[in-house]
């Protein structure tokens, strides 16, 4: 059991997972700053309150605290936006790198190609 622990720890896909999650925590940390110092202190100009966490109304004696939710629905937002921007930036420089890779393998066939023709030119002479 711990020899299949091990093998386990040790595939790629668990360490690739475990990198991802450190860095999705490290960046929602860096998006949450970025939301509550800046995009929050923006509204608080506008609208005069530097979040939403004190909207709410009551029922009877229970009170609602929506503005809760607003600010971190915000947060969500921008986090998937930022996250959008990056895997769209991923996409686009993969797309680069396939380009350039199908081009060196058609250069590959043109000389493959040429060879080809030189070598039927010099057999029939």
């Amino acid at each position: 059991m711990l020899k299949e622990f091990k093998e386990f720890i040790s595939r790629g896909n668990v360490v690739d997972l475990a990198i991802a999650v450190v860095i999705g925590a490290a960046f929602t940390a860096v998006i949450t700053a970025f939301a509550n110092g800046v995009l929050m202190n923006i509204i608080a100009a506008i609208f005069g309150k530097p979040n939403f966490d004190a909207l709410t109304f009551s029922i009877g004696k229970g009170v609602i605290e929506y503005g809760k939710f607003l600010t971190a629905l915000v947060n969500f937002l921008i986090v998937a936006v930022a996250l959008f921007i990056v895997v769209k930036a991923l996409n686009t420089m993969q797309g680069f790198r396939k380009r350039g890779e199908e081009e060196a393998e058609a250069e590959k066939t043109e000389i493959e190609l040429l060879t080809e023709i030189r070598d039927a030119l010099v057999k029939r002479d």
